[in-house]
């Protein structure tokens, strides 16, 4: 706890920040804390451009940063700018996409360059207000924008703040709710400093990601422990509310992997918007009365159909439980022709981008032993 009050004794950075709320406390204890802590090493917070900013918010948009590191750093080797970005054929982006997971971020990252780049003239907008206009960002990631690339003031609001928020100022209720959402707006509003506003924002999810944490917080090197609502009032394990409990209901379907005679797997791509959308996938039909019709059609044996083990995959809203099956078709596959929604694909060949458990599915047809999580 001295390290604590050391750090609470430090008036010279509280008010250099020159904080918009009453508390200047907050915001200078947690920029102390981050100059000695923070993870400035981290590859977005090296030139800090607002392309660089934009996409690893997008990328950590639901994602840890530990498994963004090592997409961050092949998908700006390959759209090392805003330009590059929107040029690139959607499938591309999806394929360096492709692991992520929510890919409408990768669509909406797309779209959005195309239009920063030939309606802005390869320039970001500098508000709130504008970038929240663009597909795919929100209010926080364009706080986070203005925030880190412009230097300007602007409040965040991203998961791991709203754990620091909830806590520090002991706002009750699940920070999904409306009203709590609201007052969590204002107490980032408050306590966002004027001065230093980069360096402010970035300590705040830092905060979140590695002392405040959902699970086990390290409240003894909590720079702000000693003014923390949950903290002084041992309520750490209440806040912020859980989510009301809701049963998460499970969808079943089939993957059918359509062989040729020389080896050739059958992939479709899935519309768009829609889940998985713009992504390669297995036929995917909801009754094994569907996928015997299907194969018939396609000249393969329904006799001799293998069904593998069933799998699942959890989305963020209800579990696939889906079982693959394997034919051979008969018949001259030139019937299914290749287009734009359809394509025959050597499996030795690099594959178009598909969704993770398609993914595992595809890398079987090569190495038959290789097993299927049962959950992701």
């Amino acid at each position: 706890m001295s390290k604590i009050a050391r750090r609470n004794d430090m008036p010279s950075t509280a008010s250099a920040t020159g904080a918009h709320g009453a508390d200047n406390f907050f915001a200078g204890s947690l920029l102390a804390w981050y100059d000695e802590e923070g993870r400035k090493d981290l590859p977005w917070r090296i030139n800090p451009t607002p392309y660089r900013v934009w996409l690893s918010e997008v990328m950590l948009q639901q994602t840890q940063v530990a498994t963004v590191l090592p997409y961050y750093e092949r998908f700006l080797q390959r759209f090392p700018d805003i330009g590059g970005l929107a040029d690139a054929p959607q499938e591309e982006v999806l394929r360096y996409w492709a692991g992520l997971g929510y890919y409408s971020r990768a669509r909406h990252l797309h779209r959005t360059a195309q239009i920063v780049a030939r309606d802005l003239g390869g320039r970001f907008p500098a508000t709130v207000e504008s970038l929240s206009a663009l597909p795919g960002i929100g209010r926080s990631t364009a706080g986070a924008i203005v925030a880190i690339a412009f230097r300007r003031r602007a409040a965040i609001l991203d998961g791991n703040v709203k754990r620091v928020l909830a806590r520090y100022g002991g706002v009750v209720g699940w920070p999904g709710d409306a009203d709590t959402s609201r007052r969590l707006w204002a107490l980032s509003e408050a306590l966002t400093p004027d001065r230093r506003v980069d360096d402010y924002t970035q300590a705040i999810m830092d905060l979140g990601a590695t002392v405040c944490t959902r699970a086990k917080p390290a409240c003894c090197g909590c720079p702000v422990a000693s003014r923390c609502v949950a903290y002084r009032e041992n309520r750490i394990p209440q806040l912020p509310g859980k989510r009301p409990a809701k049963a998460m209901p499970t969808r079943e379907c089939y993957f059918l992997m359509l062989l040729d005679r020389d080896g050739r797997v059958y992939l479709e791509r899935k519309p768009e918007p829609g889940l998985w959308g713009g992504l390669w996938c297995f036929p995917e039909f909801a009754s094994w009365e569907a996928l015997e019709t299907a194969c018939r059609r396609w000249r393969g044996d329904p006799a001799a159909l293998e069904r593998l083990p069933s799998s699942r995959h959890t989305f963020s809203h209800y579990h696939l439980s889906y079982t693959p099956v394997i034919a051979i078709s008969q018949g001259e596959t030139e019937r299914i022709a290749d287009g734009d929604y359809s394509r025959w694909v050597d499996p030795r060949d690099v594959p178009p981008p598909m969704p993770t458990p398609i993914q595992r599915l595809y890398r079987r047809l090569n190495n038959p032993l290789e097993e299927t999580t049962t959950h992701d």
